[in-house]
């Protein structure tokens, strides 16, 4: 018998995308592509993966607060998120409420929907979706995360995949170890080792995750490996190559880098954990459809 699948979308990611990408307006003009698409999203995924369970996670107010207490730059300098086309009735203002009134609409109706939603406020989205992946009510279930970030490599297992929409690409343990020489278990380490410029982490100088896989061709293995391996990798080879003299001149970065970027252990408190799980126990899931065809008149959304 088949086992029972979930669906774990990271809310943020995917409203951003169908935001910039859906050209839809309403008929007096104001964009609704991120409300529109990211509900033709959640239908075409629901239709297609059929899940038994769908757990939608948003990032919290003010984002990660222990992240930041590591680093203070992380996700520093990012660009505000833009429409990819002229809207030549909205100013920036404008513009700006308009895309928080989509996301706050949009919560609105997945509340009618049988959908569970978490945010919780100094909580990333990340963290939500390592918990609710990995929660004892989840031990039956395959696990779908639908993301286009490549953090979530990390959580790959045999029963849990993920999916980057985007790219249309599906990643589970077997191709992502095929196509990057590294084991999700050792994903971790190794983008600690190559940083992320999308979270503003600068990597060790040099270090890519091809040259990684290709000096360090251990992290391909199941075994989880830790990063004094990678440094008593270097020492042994200290003075052949550049790469490994950078990695111990640099390690207290690969080790600031890990702590924010590891998500098998999520960044929430205790007090926190005891919320998802009363969520998760205890949410019902209705469908309630009149609601949602009248909000969709009231939006203009057909």
């Amino acid at each position: 018998m088949d086992k029972k699948r979930v669906l774990i979308i990271d809310g943020n990611n995917n409203y951003f995308r169908a935001y910039i990408v859906d050209p839809s307006v309403s008929a007096n003009g104001s964009p609704i592509g991120g409300l529109r698409g990211f509900i033709k999203i959640l239908q075409k995924l629901a239709r297609e993966i059929r899940p038994n369970r769908i757990v939608i996670c948003w990032d919290g107010s003010g984002g990660s607060t222990k992240r930041r207490l590591i680093n203070r730059s992380y996700k520093d300098g990012r660009k505000p998120i833009r429409l990819n086309r002229n809207v030549n009735n909205l100013n920036l203002n404008e513009e700006l409420e308009n895309k928080i009134w989509q996301m706050t609409r949009l919560v609105e109706y997945i509340n009618e929907m049988p959908v569970i939603q978490i945010m919780l406020d100094g909580v990333e989205a990340d963290d939500l979706i390592s918990a609710v992946a990995q929660h004892e009510s989840m031990k039956n279930y395959n696990k779908v995360i639908v993301s286009n970030d490549k953090d979530f490599i990390q959580l790959c297992d045999s029963a849990t995949i993920l999916y980057r929409p985007t790219q249309e690409q599906v990643l589970n343990k077997k191709n992502i170890v095929a196509e990057y020489g590294i084991h999700p278990n050792n994903f971790c380490l190794a983008r600690a080792m190559s940083g992320d410029k999308s979270d503003n982490l600068d990597g060790v100088d040099g270090v890519g995750l091809q040259t990684i896989s290709k000096r360090f061709p251990f992290l391909s293995e199941e075994t989880q490996y830790f990063i004094d391996d990678i440094l008593n990798e270097c020492k042994k080879h200290n003075g052949e190559l550049k790469v490994y003299k950078n990695i111990l001149e640099q390690q207290n970065k690969i080790k600031e880098n890990y702590k924010i970027m590891q998500l098998s252990i999520p960044n929430i408190s205790a007090q926190d954990k005891m919320k998802i799980d009363y969520i998760l126990d205890n949410s019902e899931c209705k469908f309630n459809k009149t609601k949602i065809v009248k909000m969709c008149i009231e939006d203009g959304i057909s």
